[in-house]
């Protein structure tokens, strides 16, 4: 079942022991950053600040924190429950767009229209985002944290960044981080490679200022969706209907024609100039370690919308595991069945939380000929933000890996490093530090699939250790009959 808004979903956590309130005041410069990722490291609840130091509204965070509250925040028991979801309906398309057949497409099709239906954003005209319309208070009204003891500044942390092509009316909604310079001026960090930094860029040429508007705690689905890999052109907010299960609600700005989340906490609105740009960093990031100051377009706020009594979301991020450990995961499982649609031999994929997003993968194929393990890697960096994956693992169809030290132990076993390893150059991204210039590099591949004579191994290569069935069988009877 879809929730109403983000005070639904913090009413269902509540109800299922995964939310804690604190009630103590406490300091968002550095406190509720180190309380946080204590509760993280612990796999510990959502948390509910309900007095925070210089602010008058409530500040959440951790609530996509572990696997279950991130399956709970799309409507599912698990996240492979709702990758099962896109599966079925990837297959019921790719089926009868092959065999196309209208006397037996359209009573198929039926049962599928609820879910074809909740593609499309419902419009809506008294929205909760815009209760309250407020043209003088600007970021300092805010809980906003300063998450780490570098930092530039403070950070809006979860922003829902809502702006338009100027050509083609294609909206857009990614999640970029936002340094608070004063209280009614804060960094735009998008990346170059983003949909918001392209319409930037149109913006410049036209020399106009570009609408900008930044949502602050939507339904979870919404939150996530501005987070996921979609193919450039598609609006994350069909994905949140889809993820949903139930269009999402959207409404005009009241200051541009940018249509924003309806059940938004807060809405942000202003403009960036585009001849403007300015110092932004530094901001400990995902990667564990400070991101590097750099020019950003500026964001200037004209005016907040909100809920008459909204609740600020929040995050930190930093040395693994924390919250957005847990939304990669969920993009790892959600676009599996599309990668596996495209490249069948693919059997299984793992994004490491040590990796954060982009750093490793680790697939699984059912290998067929020399250097299907290559072809596999150069699919995956052809793939949008697949592209920025530094490290990508190719193991056998045998090999699980979501487990770690199997799949160690199959790669630490099975390499010969002049043979299977593939140094390749191509973009990275913004946060990487390594690379001897920004956002191009050396990615590198590791084939560690069995080998044969046709890829060069002429010695046999060993079977791995498996006991007998019967005997596996036997002994699971008198283990459960003896307690062994």
């Amino acid at each position: 079942m879809a929730y109403k808004d983000l005070q639904d979903f913090i009413a269902v956590l509540e109800k299922n022991g995964e939310l804690k309130r604190i009630t103590v005041e406490v300091d968002p410069v550095l406190e509720i950053t180190e309380i946080a990722g204590r509760v993280m490291k612990e796999k510990g609840p959502a948390l509910l600040f309900e007095h925070v130091k210089g602010s008058a509204y409530p500040l959440l965070i951790n609530a996509m924190g572990s696997e279950k509250r991130m399956a709970m925040a799309l409507s599912a028991e698990t996240l492979d429950e709702k990758a099962k979801e896109i599966e079925e309906l990837i297959a019921w398309a790719w089926s009868h767009i092959r065999d196309f057949n209208v006397l037996k497409s359209i009573p198929s099709a039926l049962p599928k229209l609820p879910t074809a239906l909740s593609l499309f954003p419902k419009r809506i005209a008294r929205p909760k985002c815009q209760e309250v319309i407020d043209d003088e208070s600007g970021f300092d009204t805010l809980p906003i944290l300063k998450c780490w003891p570098e930092d530039g500044g403070r950070f809006l942390t979860l922003p829902l960044v809502c702006t338009k092509d100027p050509d083609t009316g294609n909206q857009n909604i990614g999640m970029y981080r936002m340094q608070i310079y004063d209280d009614k001026t804060a960094g735009m960090h998008w990346h170059l490679h983003k949909d918001g930094a392209r319409f930037f860029e149109k913006y410049r040429e036209r020399n106009e200022r570009m609408p900008v508007a930044v949502a602050l705690g939507c339904d979870p689905a919404v939150t996530y969706a501005s987070t996921a890999p979609l193919p450039e052109g598609i609006w994350e907010m069909l994905f949140a209907g889809f993820l949903r299960g139930k269009s999402a609600e959207i409404t005009k700005a009241t200051l541009s024609d940018l249509d924003v989340p309806g059940d938004a906490e807060f809405i942000l609105e202003g403009y960036v100039d585009p001849k403007e740009l300015r110092t932004e960093g530094p901001f400990g990031d995902h990667t564990g370690f400070y991101s590097l100051e750099d020019e950003y377009p500026v964001f200037h706020l004209e005016r907040i919308t909100r809920r008459k009594h909204p609740v600020y979301p929040a995050t930190i991020v930093g040395i693994p595991p924390k919250e957005d450990c847990w939304m990669a995961k969920a993009t790892e499982r959600l676009f599996l069945p599309f990668l596996k649609q495209l490249c069948p031999e693919i059997v299984d994929l793992s994004m490491p939380i040590e990796g954060v997003f982009h750093n490793c993968v680790i697939v699984s194929i059912k290998k067929r000929f020399p250097g299907h393990a290559r072809k596999v890697m150069n699919f995956l960096w052809g793939m949008g933000q697949m592209m920025y994956t530094k490290l990508i693992v190719v193991v056998d169809e045998t090999i699980n890996p979501q487990n770690a030290g199997e799949t160690a132990w199959w790669v630490f076993n099975n390499i010969d490093g002049r043979r299977d390893i593939v140094l390749n150059d191509g973009p990275l991204d913004a946060l990487d530090h390594s690379s001897p210039v920004p956002r191009y590099g050396c990615r590198i591949g590791i084939d560690a699939t069995r080998k044969g004579p046709e890829e060069g191994h002429h010695r046999p290569w060993p079977a791995p250790l498996i006991m007998n069935q019967d005997v596996i069988d036997l002994v699971t009877k008198r283990w459960t009959e003896y307690g062994f």
